[in-house]
């Protein structure tokens, strides 16, 4: 693998790390439908010049029996991922109220060890290590989550309720981006999120355009970087890198949202709450180890 491929995939990470920082500051000005909605719309906006520039780079033309299959497929595939991750978002972003950003950092990437689970109704077989993986993590959640009065927080609830989701949105992607352009997919999945949080955003919420601007910074970092850069980035890095390689990598983005709740917002994990990163973090590293060949 490049190194450059490998920074790349490293950037994306901390980018997507550090976003926790600005959701959680965000929800100090909006509303979370307001906050998702305005975001997703600035990271579809943010993707059409990368488009554009993609397109200009790649000079092959599709062929013209194949380019209604693939509208159609982007389309779809365009709009199933905009649903599932409206509905994400959402819980993520409600939920980030109620807990820290690095505990939803870590809750969220979950979502590494729940997708090869769900992968058994897709009739893929699943090997002993990422049973392994899920048993350390449950272990993990439950000392990061549940208090010594077994109590869960409405918070990390919602968070891991919004890491199933993602999963689900992981293999919708999975099943549509070799059918379609995965960047062109992603534009419209972000303007499918944002126009359907529109109507949550004005009957459950009130907007204003004094509260958009006081939220500028860490909408337009949600936006244009979390959605916008660090996807284009993604979609780059991973080209020609072993999946279980790069997904290793890009899980780093539990361990970025800790240290940035920790440097900029100044919040502390106690010692069980420490441990259960450690265990979370140890079964991502082991569900995503290829194994040996033969």
């Amino acid at each position: 693998m490049r190194v450059k491929n490998a920074l790349m995939l490293v950037l994306t990470a901390f980018i997507w790390g550090t976003a926790f920082v600005a959701q959680s500051v965000g929800m100090d000005y909006l509303g979370p439908f307001t906050f998702n909605g305005v975001r997703s719309l600035i990271g579809g906006i943010a993707l059409l010049p990368c488009i554009l520039l993609l397109k200009r780079w790649s000079r092959e033309e599709p062929e013209e029996t194949h380019c209604k299959e693939n509208r159609k497929d982007l389309i779809l595939g365009g709009t199933v991922c905009g649903l599932l991750l409206f509905g994400a978002s959402s819980l993520q972003q409600i939920g980030i109220q109620y807990t820290t950003a690095g505990k939803a950092g870590f809750i969220t990437a979950f979502y590494i060890v729940i997708v090869p689970v769900l992968g058994i109704f897709l009739k893929k077989r699943i090997g002993w290590k990422v049973w392994a993986a899920v048993v350390i993590a449950l272990v993990g959640l439950y000392f990061l989550c549940i208090t010594e009065s077994f109590t869960i927080g409405k918070g990390d609830a919602l968070i891991f309720l919004c890491a199933l989701v993602f999963s689900l949105h992981i293999l919708v992607i999975d099943y549509f981006a070799p059918r379609a352009d995965g960047v062109v997919m992603s534009c419209i999945q972000f303007f499918v999120c944002g126009i359907v949080s529109l109507p949550f955003m004005f009957l459950t919420e009130t907007p204003t355009i004094e509260g958009i601007l006081a939220g500028g910074v860490p909408l337009l970092y949600a936006g244009v970087l979390s959605c916008g850069v660090a996807y284009t980035l993604q979609i780059i890095g991973q080209k020609n890198v072993n999946p279980a390689v790069a997904s290793l990598i890009l899980s780093l983005e539990s361990c970025f949202s800790v240290l940035a709740g920790w440097l900029i917002l100044g919040e502390n994990l106690s010692v069980r709450e420490t441990a259960g990163c450690i265990l979370m973090f140890a079964a991502i590293i082991l569900a995503q180890l290829p194994d040996k060949k033969k």
